[in-house]
């Protein structure tokens, strides 16, 4: 089955694949730019300001997803359904890159709703490690998918496999009442917090693993060769 590498090169000789790659690239980047500044007003300002239009920045990825699949679906139809493996390809990519503009949102709103900055309390120490790391999956995400770099992706990939247990922990934690010190306001905003940045990573990895695997098995682990 083809491997992502292998489809870049049947993009670039398609006018139509290589618009909805180039749009995708756009979705991806701007959906960090909405995760880096809700993440900015929840945890560090006291006011919920933003300095972009969140939902404006989300109606522009959905509109990029609509016309990504727009270009697909037009390249089947023109070449009768030739190469349909890079279309599938990122038509599911670009569902990934959608569903993290709408966890952003959801931390923009939470930023609105908390009425200061959130300070997780003991939390802080994991919650900070995990945004580093959630941050660094972004920042790697977009290079590795515009230069379809499996080693890059593995690299990425096995960096990120804590994310999601450690959210789960501090949940868990919150949900068992093991930390009576901390209001009812800043737990409940904390385990939406922790929640939201499990699945921005899980949907960051989703799409990393449409570089390393073959289209049946995006979003699952690489097979062993």
């Amino acid at each position: 089955m083809f491997k992502f590498k292998e489809l870049i090169e049947l993009w670039r000789s398609d006018n139509l694949l290589t618009q909805a790659l180039n749009d995708s690239n756009t979705m991806i980047e701007s959906t960090y730019e909405m995760f880096k500044e809700s993440v900015r007003s929840l945890r560090d300002s006291d006011g919920g300001e933003m300095r972009m239009d969140i939902y404006e920045k989300d109606k522009m990825v959905n509109e990029y997803e609509q016309e990504v699949r727009r270009k697909v679906l037009k390249h089947l139809a023109i070449t009768g359904g030739v190469n349909i493996i890079p279309g599938l390809i990122l038509t599911s990519i670009v569902i990934d890159i959608e569903r993290i503009g709408d966890y952003t949102k959801n931390i923009m709103e939470l930023a609105v709703s908390h009425p200061r900055r959130l300070d997780v309390d003991r939390f802080e120490p994991e919650v900070r490690k995990i945004e580093a790391a959630v941050n660094r999956l972004f920042e790697g995400a977009i290079p590795t998918l515009k230069n379809s770099d499996k080693k890059a992706a593995l690299a990425l990939i096995e960096e990120s496999l804590w994310i999601s247990g450690k959210c789960d922990d501090i949940v868990d934690e919150l949900i068992r009442n093991e930390v009576p010190e901390i209001s009812t306001s800043t737990a409940v905003s904390t385990a939406l917090y922790v929640r939201y940045l499990k699945r921005v990573n899980a949907h960051l990895r989703n799409i990393i693993s449409g570089i390393v695997n073959p289209f049946e098995r995006i979003g699952f682990r690489k097979e062993e060769d």
